[in-house]
């Protein structure tokens, strides 16, 4: 019989699961109060005062306890992803397709639709474990790559989502630069940009979902009229000539760079959500919230990278600030108001890079595991001070940083969300109890993880061949385009089955 009320659906939670999940939380908890001591004892008053307030998050990648997984608002998985999503890095995304590719404005906005339909579908699927493990997705990844092994991944995840905090950064110093006219660099921009999203990521997770539930307003509001503004513009297409079938997979895997790596975190935002949330909700907040704004705002993108050649007003912001220039062009026959406008898009960018970070905060302590002693707070302040300055590089040459980094990145994504959707379908049945929470840090207990690895990487023997990017294209994508993250998933859970069964067989467990 289905549970009458919250407090009963908690009841049904086995005594034994609490006893495991509650004794990891108070070990965090002495943890956390060890580091706290050592801060004080140092003399850094001002961030053991930070770090003691109520709605900083100090638990780090344990499995989060039934009795704390409490949060019934599943709207706001919908309200984070969305806000994720509304600001200018999917306008940046789609700019790529006919400024960079050469596509025209309706072969663009087709493989913008049909490759982010595709590829939004892992993201959905993985963030419903979510609230049935209380697991972080990193840890979920132990139960397939294994204990060690996971560091591959980890690393991965770690330089993409670093990517993407960098490029973040990038598109709101450019356009909070532009609205000033110059009177503030890109720099300094990157530097406000990188530091507030910092403050929203150092409370965690309670402070991040309030953010989100807002922060989508003002950033639909300017994204709106901006439209509104330019839009008298977008009809002047640059001429093209019809796509080649190469050119079109080519830009389609860089959709798929834009969405799968959301796969490695979906499940990072929905972990305290009860663990009778349904799991259709999960999914649908999760794929509506990423995909009703990406694609819309992609196919903005796309309008103006073919216009903004034709338009000079356009064409000069974006030789001086990229996107962030374009943008701020736009809003410019709304005066003052306009300007008022670009400051709220550059600072929509924090709804993106507040939560990418949150998850970087997280990656640190599964990257070395002695890392779990120091609070998942001190890490926000490690990785902006390594975003800052890369960020500042990157800014000199955009668009061919965005092409180079978007395009590569599937590929990894591809194999991961295989091998973790294969474990849980496949050889675990859907089935969230054979997540054992008391093995999670248990190296004997867990899987070795080369049946993962190995599966992944014998996949690159075709996907590396079949890559194109600016820097290299390899025989098969000469003729085909470029098919890599196509490969890199399919040919990845084809191999871990019968790995994966010669692992279970020599190990003697799952």
């Amino acid at each position: 019989m289905a549970p009458s009320s919250f407090e009963e659906a908690q009841t049904m939670v086995t005594d034994e699961e609490k006893a495991v999940t509650s004794a990891g939380s108070a070990e965090q908890d002495v943890r956390v109060a060890e580091i706290h001591g050592l801060l004080r004892g140092a003399g850094n008053g001002l961030l053991s005062k930070l770090m003691s307030f109520q709605n900083v998050e100090s638990r780090g990648i344990q499995p989060i306890p039934v009795d704390e997984r409490t949060n019934t608002r599943t709207y706001t998985i919908f309200t984070l992803w969305f806000t994720m999503s509304l600001n200018p890095l999917p306008i940046v995304t789609g700019m790529t397709g006919t400024l960079s590719y050469g596509l025209s404005l309706r072969a663009t906005s087709l493989v913008i639709l049909f490759f982010s339909i595709l590829c939004t579908l892992p993201v959905g699927y993985l963030a419903t474990l979510g609230p049935r493990t209380g697991m972080r997705q990193m840890i979920q990844a132990r139960y397939s790559f294994g204990y060690y092994l996971v560091s591959v991944p980890v690393i991965l995840n770690l330089a993409t989502l670093t990517g993407f905090c960098i490029i973040d950064s990038v598109i709101g110093g450019q356009t909070l630069s532009a609205v000033s006219g110059g009177h503030l660099t890109p720099t300094v921009g990157i530097v406000i940009i990188a530091l507030v999203a910092m403050f929203i990521c150092f409370f965690g997770i309670k402070v991040l979902h309030q953010y989100e539930r807002f922060a989508w307003i003002p950033a639909l509001i300017a994204i709106v009229v901006a439209t509104g503004c330019g839009g008298k513009h977008l009809h002047e297409q640059v001429a093209v000539e019809a796509p080649a079938a190469a050119t079109v997979l080519s830009f389609g895997a860089l959709v798929a760079g834009f969405l799968l790596p959301w796969g490695a975190l979906s499940s990072d935002f929905a972990t305290y959500m009860h663990p009778h949330t349904p799991s259709w909700k999960v999914f649908a907040y999760t794929y509506g919230g990423l995909f009703i704004p990406s694609v819309p705002l992609m196919v903005l993108g796309a309008a103006i990278g073919g216009a903004v050649i034709n338009v000079p007003s356009w064409s000069q912001g974006n030789d001086e600030n990229s996107a962030g220039g374009v943008l701020a062009a736009m809003l410019q026959p709304a005066g003052g108001f306009g300007k008022f406008l670009v400051v709220l898009l550059s600072f929509s960018i924090l709804g993106n890079i507040s939560a990418t970070m949150y998850s970087i905060t997280l990656n640190f302590q599964l990257l070395i595991p002695w890392l779990v002693r120091v609070p998942r707070s001190l890490f926000a302040i490690i990785i902006t001070a390594i975003v800052i300055p890369i960020s500042i590089r990157a800014a000199a040459s955009f668009f061919d940083n965005l092409d180079n980094f978007i395009g590569v990145i599937g590929y990894w994504a591809s194999a991961f969300v295989a091998v973790v959707i294969v474990e849980h379908a496949l050889f675990r049945r859907a089935d969230c109890s054979t997540y054992e929470a008391s093995i999670w840090c248990d190296a004997r207990s867990l899987p070795s993880g080369v049946a993962a690895l190995a599966a992944a990487a014998c996949s690159f023997a075709l996907v590396i061949p079949s890559m194109a990017e600016v820097w290299y294209t390899g025989p098969i994508a000469l003729h085909t385009g470029d098919i890599g993250f196509e490969l890199a998933f399919v040919l990845t859970a084809l191999l871990y089955v019968p790995f994966r069964y010669l692992e279970i067989k020599l190990q003697g467990r799952r």
